[in-house]
């Protein structure tokens, strides 16, 4: 990105906001678990490193779409060179099964069908979608049961869901014009507000099992809200529509997360992982979330420059001086699966994750399209 012109983004230069993109890609693809501290037993892929760049899971997946949207920002070629490889050494590999996680790159992989023409990318794609449609475990009333690695989670709703596979169906369906992906993606979003929002805030519990029909812990969990708060206004400038029914519904979700996330934003522009616990730690990845969505939300017109702009902009400010000067970000809750009490999200360890490092990406990118 050209540095010659120093603008400011609030009291924050542009130039700052560049070099920290720069050491955040390197500190991206250098990820590692020296000495196994993070390894999870997955009985038919065996011990998977959650840290390492260089594992297909989720944390990695959602890595990659941090490196598409810095690539699309940039048009630089290491950026793309570095998706390619991940890729080509991926499929070369073999495909893990599927499962909610596993799903987590492919909106990537779409992205990069998009950008390279490559039918080698696009039959994978088309392939994946397909089981989505078709295969993909289903709860009561046909919502994507968030099978992950590990486990089967028979009846459960998270919020991670629409992160992980749900993006990139719609992403698939306006790529291929097929209305059936569409509609499907549409349907799953509805479904999981329907059952993870908390009414009485307008944030979004972590999980829902129909097994009981409860939301767990009822836990507010910030970055399981996070995904929320990115998946809404990259759902919209995906769908590209109108105000139809779906879209005013969504934007309205959106609108009532965040003027709950504005009330529980502390006085560092952070939020603690348990956005309504003032006990529990603030934590990084769900505030680069938050910052990211609530910018572009301005920024597409759904959310209130005058009330948000500062919101966002502490948020910002927040992130970057958790970049530490290897590119990694600081502050990071480790892979969350769901808890049972509130004393579970309170403890989760703290560790670099390459999510962490492409939500920062994610907030700031959108930084860069701010106007004051």
């Amino acid at each position: 990105m050209n540095k010659a012109k120093a603008l400011n983004i609030g009291n924050i230069s542009t130039n700052i906001i560049i070099d920290k993109l720069e050491k955040l890609f390197v500190g991206m693809v250098n990820l590692k678990d020296d000495d196994g501290t993070f390894l999870g037993a997955v009985e038919s892929r065996g011990d998977i490193d959650y840290v390492d760049f260089n594992t297909w899971e989720w944390p990695q997946g959602i890595g990659l779409y941090g490196l598409v949207k810095y690539y699309k920002k940039t048009n630089d070629q290491k950026v793309l060179d570095i998706l390619t490889k991940w890729f080509d050494n991926k499929i070369e590999e073999g495909l893990p099964d599927k499962n909610v996680n596993t799903f987590a790159p492919m909106l990537s992989l779409a992205y990069l069908y998009e950008i390279t023409g490559n039918e080698k990318y696009g039959d994978i794609c088309k392939s994946w979608a397909k089981w989505l449609i078709e295969e993909m475990p289903r709860t009561e009333e046909n919502g994507f049961q968030h099978v992950v690695s590990e486990r089967l989670n028979e009846g459960q709703l998270w919020d991670d869901t629409l992160m992980m596979c749900v993006l990139f169906l719609a992403k698939m369906g306006k790529l291929l014009q097929n209305s059936e992906y569409v509609e499907e993606a549409k349907y799953q979003t509805l479904v999981h507000i329907k059952y993870l929002v908390d009414t009485k805030t307008g944030l979004f519990f972590h999980g829902f099992t129909f097994d009981g029909r409860h939301n767990f812990a009822n836990a507010l969990w910030g970055r399981g809200n996070c995904w929320l708060t990115i998946f809404i206004p990259d759902l919209i400038e995906i769908l590209d529509e109108n105000d139809n029914a779906f879209i005013l519904y969504i934007k309205e979700a959106l609108k009532s997360q965040v003027k709950a996330l504005k009330k529980y934003q502390h006085e560092s522009g952070m939020w603690h992982t348990l956005i309504d616990d003032p006990n529990s730690y603030v934590e990084t990845s769900a505030t680069s979330g938050f910052g990211y969505g609530i910018l572009k939300g301005i920024r597409l017109g759904i959310l209130d420059k005058e009330i948000y702009s500062e919101v966002g902009l502490k948020a910002l400010e927040a992130v970057l001086g958790y970049i530490s000067d290897d590119g990694q970000v600081d502050q990071v809750s480790y892979g969350t699966p769901m808890g049972h009490d509130l004393d579970f999200y309170r403890n989760i360890p703290i560790t670099p994750m390459a999510y962490g490092q492409s939500l920062a990406i994610l907030l700031l990118i959108e930084s860069l399209e701010y106007k004051a």
